[in-house]
């Protein structure tokens, strides 16, 4: 696939302008928060975590009440979401490494290190904690629109980083998270292109125009 010539940096300023400060979808109010509710929320909706997050923090309000706990006690307060039985074990483990909530790590390096967290979960704990951005977030959304806007080559997660990360100043690496609310509004797999603020410079959109698929 060729590479775009569009200077990107400067495309992608309306995107970040009209998402800066925009909070994450998971309701999460400290890093113990967002570390549990990022972990269970791979392959299950933001909405039904922060439904079910109350009642689990009503429980376990700490990770020392959670280093405490045995998996099973977890699945009454997590049986709705995916993979449960797994990230149980994955929240007892973690809680038992951390021990308590003044010792959770936000490095990246750290972060990775934890049952069930990767690159992309990492990045979205540190920007929920407020922590300045060691990478990008590379959701689903921010798959579907970096690869319709043409920013990137690829669809493997860790390549659109590294892309996205080459391609912008650090000052702009909130553009994941960015693209991520654009997928989840307008650039949905059944896209609204006509409202969207970044179809000037969409090699989707275009394409779409020299087929004659859309009227403007």
């Amino acid at each position: 696939m060729k590479r775009s010539t569009i200077d990107w940096p400067t495309a992608l300023k309306p995107l970040l302008k009209k998402y800066k400060n925009r909070k994450h979808p998971l309701e999460a109010a400290n890093p113990y928060q967002w570390i549990v509710m990022v972990e269970l929320s791979a392959q299950t909706t933001d909405n039904l975590i922060n439904q079910i997050a109350p009642e689990f923090f009503k429980a376990f309000p700490d990770m020392r009440a959670l280093a405490k706990a045995d998996a099973e006690l977890l699945f009454p307060y997590i049986s709705k979401v995916r993979n449960f039985r797994h990230k149980a074990q994955w929240l007892v483990d973690t809680a038992k490494k951390i021990k308590s909530n003044n010792k959770i790590p936000l490095e990246m390096g750290s972060l990775i290190e934890l049952p069930g967290i990767g690159r992309k979960s990492a990045n979205v704990i540190r920007r929920g904690s407020n922590v300045k951005p060691e990478g990008i977030i590379v959701d689903l959304h921010t798959i579907r629109v970096a690869n319709r806007l043409g920013i990137v080559t690829t669809t493997t997660p860790e390549k659109i980083e590294k892309q996205l990360m080459e391609l912008l100043p650090k000052n702009e690496w909130d553009a994941g998270m960015a693209m991520s609310f654009l997928g989840r509004e307008i650039c949905r797999p059944q896209p609204k292109c006509p409202i969207c603020l970044m179809k000037k410079v969409c090699a989707y959109y275009s394409k779409l125009k020299r087929s004659g698929a859309v009227v403007r």
